[in-house]
């Protein structure tokens, strides 16, 4: 089971986003579970303020590091209760980070607690994100209002990786990134739709020449799509598979 915590301003906005769907039925199935702590709850403040201006000028407000400290002390101090331990790996999400990815999710998927920091404003002061921050990770280049999104999209793409989140365990090993590649094209019924007939391999029953040309078909949209990726498969991989030389050929 893994343990996700959230350290956020707005925890409704992350739980009601992540209680849906595959998440939400994982969570009833406790495969994993999801917690929103609001970092307002730990300020020291009578007016619940959790932000102050920046020293040394500058635009926007900063959230202050005592509310953000108490809020992850919280947190851990109940992981270690359960786990006899303490540390636990803390995400905090900014463009500064390093890229997300899916070796990354399939790592993170290991751990059984992990704790998301949203920052918000113009973000959260260095002193407290040196202090308990093991993780700087970014969703891409550019920005957003704040840190919950970025969570959320991180906490599904690990979730699904963890055992019993998806019904079907060959999904998680079918789907683009998995090995490297993008996924291959996929068909439902009707068998002609738009006077588009799905391929006629898939509908031939032999399970080794569909898996070939899945494979074929990964490679081939790897490559026009995303050469990069392609590029360090070969690297993996060597270019003389056979579903590369067939590839080659047909190009």
């Amino acid at each position: 089971m893994t343990n996700f915590h959230i350290l956020t301003l707005f925890p409704e906005m992350v739980m009601q986003g992540l209680h849906t769907s595959i998440l939400g039925r994982a969570v009833e199935r406790k495969y994993i579970s999801i917690e929103a702590v609001n970092i307002r709850d730990y300020t020291l403040d009578k007016h619940g303020k959790v932000d102050d201006y920046t020293y040394g000028g500058g635009a926007g407000m900063l959230m202050q590091a005592q509310p953000v400290y108490d809020a992850w002390k919280a947190v851990t101090d109940r992981i270690a209760a359960r786990q006899a331990k303490r540390f636990c790996r803390v995400i905090y999400m900014t463009p500064q980070g390093r890229t997300f990815h899916q070796e990354l999710a399939q790592e993170l998927a290991q751990e059984e607690d992990l704790i998301f920091l949203c920052g918000h404003y113009e973000g959260i002061d260095e002193r407290v994100l040196e202090e308990i921050v093991t993780d700087e990770i970014s969703i891409g280049d550019y920005v957003l209002t704040g840190g919950e999104l970025p969570a959320m999209v991180m906490i599904d793409a690990i979730a699904r990786l963890v055992p019993g989140v998806l019904h079907n365990t060959d999904s998680a090993v079918t789907e683009s990134f998995y090995d490297g590649l993008l996924e291959y094209p996929q068909y439902s019924r009707p068998e002609i739709w738009h006077d588009r007939r799905v391929p006629a391999i898939l509908l031939s029953g032999d399970h080794a020449k569909v898996d070939a040309w899945r494979m074929e078909q990964s490679l081939a949209r790897t490559r026009e799509r995303r050469p990069d990726l392609y590029e360090a498969y070969c690297k993996r991989n060597g270019p003389d598979s056979k579903s590369m030389k067939k590839l080659d050929k047909k190009l």
